[in-house]
């Protein structure tokens, strides 16, 4: 079942085009990422689904509402997370939740307390969010935008100005949450390689328009061509006379690169190199979704 519905979108800004001929549908309980470079339309594209803006041109349902007329509607059952905290730095996280859920019409104790377990955040709910680093931000963000249990969450860079760890977290929290919650996730970035795990399927948008869609599996179909195989062997150098009938880099004395046609090549290649040598490790290095990005766009970045 969809839960969003765009069809043939524009949006013009002072007869600027931001948007153009936008066309995409979300399943309900899917996590998707709406990707892009800075600039490409994004968060138009967002506050386009939420009824802040309206469209130019073109036909969009949002949990079965349109976003021109029902803009109040699609808001009550949706949470965003924007790149700022929106957060009140003199009050404590229980307190900013007390008073957003107020907002909402959605006071409950009991779910701000589940929340806050949920987020790892019980034992610092006392303290005034303007102590908390940039990554308990989030976390208390997050938790403010799902106060009012929506059917739609989305998040625009919900990354930005994280370290390595506080983005894994993040991560792991939105996976969670849409474990636990049902709810459907967009996550607008363009940060590629931070959304390979997590997302269901994918949106390319480039200059206002979406340039491919779907999921991993179906976006490696379109456009991996050949696979790219990085074989680790043990210390033996490798008898690459044997492999004559594949192309191949040496990248070390144990490391080759094999240019395959398809996956269906991988296990007999593997199998050849175990008869002469163990194999370490093996990784195909051409399928991460930065390098299918390329490959959308059409630029070559091997």
């Amino acid at each position: 079942m969809n839960i969003i519905e765009v069809f043939q979108v524009d949006k013009l800004f002072n007869g600027r085009s931001i948007l153009k001929d936008v066309s995409f549908t979300i399943e309900e309980g899917s996590i998707n990422g709406l990707l892009g470079p800075n600039g490409a339309g994004k968060t138009t594209m967002i506050r386009l689904l939420n009824g802040v803006i309206n469209a130019t041109s073109g036909t969009m349902k949002v949990v079965n509402y349109d976003p021109k007329t029902q803009g109040d509607e699609i808001r009550r059952r949706s949470g965003i997370v924007t790149e700022s905290a929106a957060l009140y730095h003199d009050m404590s996280a229980w307190d900013n939740l007390v008073f957003f859920s107020k907002i909402y019409n959605a006071y409950d104790p009991k779910r701000i307390t589940h929340l806050l377990e949920q987020f790892d955040m019980v034992d610092k709910k006392d303290q005034l969010v303007g102590t908390y680093s940039t990554g308990m931000k989030k976390r208390i963000t997050l938790a403010k935008a799902l106060l009012h249990k929506p059917q739609l969450l989305f998040l625009d860079e919900p990354t930005n100005g994280l370290d390595p760890e506080g983005i894994n977290d993040v991560i792991h929290l939105l996976k969670k949450v849409n474990e636990e919650e049902k709810v459907t996730i967009i996550i607008c970035s363009h940060v590629l390689h931070q959304l390979e795990t997590i997302c269901d399927s994918f949106l390319f948008l480039q200059e206002g328009r979406i340039i491919d869609k779907g999921t991993r599996s179906e976006l490696e179909e379109r456009y991996l061509a050949e696979i790219k195989l990085l074989v680790e062997t043990g210390l033996k150098p490798v008898d690459t006379s044997r492999y004559a009938g594949f192309q191949y880099i040496r990248k070390s004395p144990t490391q080759l690169e094999f240019t395959l046609q398809s996956k269906n090549k991988i296990t007999p290649l593997l199998q050849g190199i175990l008869q002469e040598t163990w194999i370490h490790s093996c990784e195909i290095t051409n399928r991460s979704l930065e390098a299918l990005y390329f490959k959308i766009r059409g630029e070559d970045h091997e």
